[in-house]
């Protein structure tokens, strides 16, 4: 299980995805506020931060990538399933990006006025990951070409 590649993949994912849910994602500014992005939504960024926007959906959508990358892990007998699991996990850091797209349109409406966005670190690991997961699918494959190579000769 942890000799492959793939398992050092995901687990990049997995690490990559957990600092993704606490790092925060942007920063705006309207006015003279500043205000923090991250998964769990809008806060100020005062001595006592408080939540204006909820984005709970993009903290459970980044908290399922992290958890399906960590099954995947342990799904090493099942190659074809992993393969599965893997695709449909890069279908959901797609959709964390537009969700993400959908909720800076939302603040940015509500707002109104001029807001400008400062864009963190963590913004840019969901396509790191995608790029890790792309990875991880290619090796998962090679694998189960090669069983079932292995198979044909017996």
């Amino acid at each position: 299980m942890l000799q492959r590649i793939q398992t050092v993949y995901l687990l990049i994912i997995v690490a990559l995805t957990i600092a993704t849910l606490f790092l925060p994602l942007a920063v705006l500014q309207y006015g003279d506020q500043l205000l923090s992005f991250d998964a769990t939504g809008l806060s100020t960024m005062t001595a006592q931060p408080e939540l204006i926007y909820p984005a709970w959906g993009l903290f459970i959508l980044t908290a399922v990538i992290a958890i399906i990358a960590l099954v995947t892990i342990f799904l090493f007998r099942k190659r074809v399933l992993q393969i599965r699991l893997c695709i449909f996990n890069a279908l959901l850091m797609l959709g964390f990006y537009a969700l993400l797209a959908f909720f800076a349109w939302t603040i940015k409406n509500q707002l109104g006025g001029e807001v400008s966005m400062t864009v963190k670190i963590a913004l840019s690991f969901p396509i790191i990951n995608l790029i890790l997961d792309y990875l991880a699918i290619r090796n998962i494959g090679a694998d189960e070409a090669l069983v079932r190579s292995l198979d044909r000769l017996r």
